[in-house]
């Protein structure tokens, strides 16, 4: 396992493969379990968890357009996106595994939230965030991997050293 770990695209299909399978199992639950819309609070005041569809993209880009526009938009990026992370992936030295993991953060997002637009035409989000009545909108495994790898090649990308 230590060898696998140590290949850099061991290490991608390790990372990019343990969100897809947490996101989609996640994702099953709540539709298994949860009605539409039903939520049930695990922090009052702060979080709960809240079944939602989202047909549009981050916090709702294109969800009111028409279905079959959506699901070609979202196809052609995630397909684009897919492609980018593999470009860059390979160019990632062997000294910088934390972007690499950052990347493959991004690329299991991508396939997990593909994934149910493929089947479903919209995401699955049900982690519900707010203090009061101000909300952050809803958001699932995929999107936290997304974003936390975004953030791991943000930080590169500025001080262009990460930790080894």
């Amino acid at each position: 396992m230590r060898e696998f770990w140590r290949n850099k695209y061991g290490r991608l299909l390790l990372i990019a493969g343990t969100i897809i399978i947490a996101d989609q199992i996640t994702k099953a639950v709540v539709l298994a379990k949860m009605a539409l819309y039903q939520s049930i609070t695990i922090i009052p005041g702060f979080f709960s968890l809240t079944h939602i569809h989202n047909p549009g993209g981050a916090f709702g880009f294109l969800a009111q357009q028409n279905a079959t526009v959506r699901v070609a938009v979202f196809l052609v990026a995630s397909i684009v996106a897919i492609g980018l992370i593999f470009m860059f992936y390979r160019q990632i030295p062997r000294s910088h595994p934390f972007l690499a993991s950052g990347l493959a953060l991004i690329l299991g997002g991508a396939i997990g939230n593909l994934i149910d637009r493929l089947r479903f035409g919209k995401v699955v989000d049900f982690l519900d965030f707010y203090i009061g009545s101000l909300h952050y909108p809803a958001f699932n495994v995929a999107d936290s991997a997304i974003t936390v790898g975004v953030t791991i090649f943000l930080v590169h990308l500025v001080f262009r050293k990460l930790p080894e």
